[in-house]
């Protein structure tokens, strides 16, 4: 028996597929084989797995289940949960790996897998591997058993401990996600007001797209804060691992800048410290965390990447723009949205002012939102190297760490692959609108030389 994965639903850092087309329960199954077989090379015999709110996710876990069991893994099963969830009884429990079953910030009709072995990301080679296993049939057998259990109230405690904050006026939304439970156990445990949004759990999204790095979705949680005249407001992705920010003014605090906000607070207490921020990230960022002497430090975008990185490094503290937050100073050094938003109530409560005078503070650039263009799976790279190799050819002063960031006299602009989607990712900033017209105009030229006109697709 063996089992080949549609190539497309095999990312960088994670599996992802569109349900029904390229992911369903055989593939969860043949998953759970491959991985409970690496498991118990590794001298390893039990796995946790958890899963989000899409209406396919259980149907996926099921099956991932069967899989893990097939190969001789005891799993632990924690239940529907955001994916943080999943990392904290990864880290908690003893567990040789675990998987999260989620489609993300993607569509509803999406989902995947999000995968730790040892309290360290499984991607990259790994994830290669774990398709040739399958297409092979390379796969140990067994009878594992399942046991059941309840994470949510300990992982709400761990979240608590230590909390020293002060009671503020917050909005939450938590688009129909995974955190929404997480939310309103939290809320009862915060000093302050509290205004909550969709924390009803739904796959179906009702009320606006689980994804906080685009600003059409937070219109909700603006309005709520402006409404309310609350302090600032806070929101979720689909699995509770990435954060959005509103200001009291209703502004808001893209997730580099709350990487800068963070960043300060740990400077005080941790001089020195090594901060990693994605080939996203402002420059202003960056900038900010050398003249506070911290160490600045640009890496691969992916929650995967920059986890690796941190372990490498020794990092204290790490971010992308999309509101991945990564805290090793006194948490794990994960990505969790909400002991993001824990943190930032107690960043509040410190001596660095509001969240609205903190974000007034910040410089102001002309700066584009991640755009995305469509372009085929299997053609997407293939358009970074032709990129590449043509701002090699030509001397451009570049970042080649993740695509290519290229910085001229008008500021600078990037250009990479997305892992999570079929598409390419463009960013650019400066200090002015002429000036970021004139890099924009820069990237549409290349894009043009590979043969993609980003304004007709």
């Amino acid at each position: 028996m063996s089992h080949r994965f549609d190539p497309t639903l095999l990312r960088d850092y994670d599996l992802r597929g569109t349900v029904g087309r390229t992911l369903d329960a055989a593939d969860a199954w043949a998953l759970g084989r491959s991985f409970g077989t690496i498991i118990a090379r590794a001298g390893g015999s039990r796995v946790a797995v958890g899963y989000d709110g899409r209406l396919s996710s259980p149907m996926l876990e099921a099956a991932l289940v069967d899989g893990l069991t097939a190969s001789g893994i005891d799993v632990l099963r924690i239940g529907l949960g955001p994916t943080p969830m999943l990392y904290f009884a990864e880290m908690t429990c003893e567990v040789d790996g675990g998987i999260q079953i989620t489609g993300s910030h993607n569509p509803g009709d999406q989902n995947g897998f999000k995968l730790v072995q040892n309290h360290a990301p499984f991607f990259g080679a790994d994830i290669t591997r774990l398709g040739q296993m399958a297409a092979a049939g390379d796969w140990d057998g067994g009878a594992g058993r399942v046991e059941m259990t309840a994470m949510m109230d300990r992982y709400i405690a761990r979240l608590m401990r230590d909390f020293d904050g002060l009671a503020w006026r917050i909005g939450w939304d938590a688009g129909n996600g995974a955190a929404g439970p997480a939310v309103e156990a939290l809320v009862q445990l915060l000093p302050g007001e509290h205004h909550r949004l969709f924390t009803q759990i739904d796959g179906n999204f009702p009320n606006h797209h689980p994804d906080p790095s685009v600003e059409a979705n937070l219109a909700d949680l603006r309005a709520l804060v402006l409404d309310k005249q609350l302090d600032f407001g806070v929101a979720f992705d689909g699995d509770g691992d990435r954060i959005g920010v509103i200001d009291g003014l209703g502004r808001t605090i893209a997730g580099d800048q709350l990487l800068g906000l963070f960043a300060d607070d740990l400077l005080e207490r941790q001089p020195g410290a090594r901060i990693i921020a994605d080939v996203k990230t402002s420059q202003t960022t960056f900038d900010r965390i050398a003249a506070r002497g911290g160490r600045p430090d640009m890496w691969k975008t992916g929650h995967s990447h920059i986890k690796s990185r941190m372990k490498q490094t020794g990092a204290l503290l790490a971010g992308e723009m999309t509101g991945h937050l990564f805290f090793a100073d006194d948490y794990y050094g994960y990505d969790d949205g909400l002991y993001a938003a824990i943190r930032l109530i107690r960043a509040a409560s410190g001596a660095g002012g509001s969240i609205t005078d903190r974000r007034s503070a910040m410089p102001v650039m002309a700066a584009t939102p991640e755009l995305h263009i469509p372009v085929d799976d299997r053609r997407k790279f293939a358009v970074i190297e032709e990129i590449c190799a043509s701002l090699a050819a030509c001397g451009a002063d570049m970042q080649t760490i993740d695509g290519a960031r290229v910085t001229t006299a008008d500021g600078w602009w990037l250009l990479r692959a997305s892992n999570t989607q079929a598409a390419l990712v463009a960013r650019a900033e400066s200090i002015d609108s002429a000036g970021l017209a004139r890099l924009i105009a820069e990237i549409d030229s290349h894009l043009v030389a590979s043969g993609l006109d980003r304004v007709k697709i």
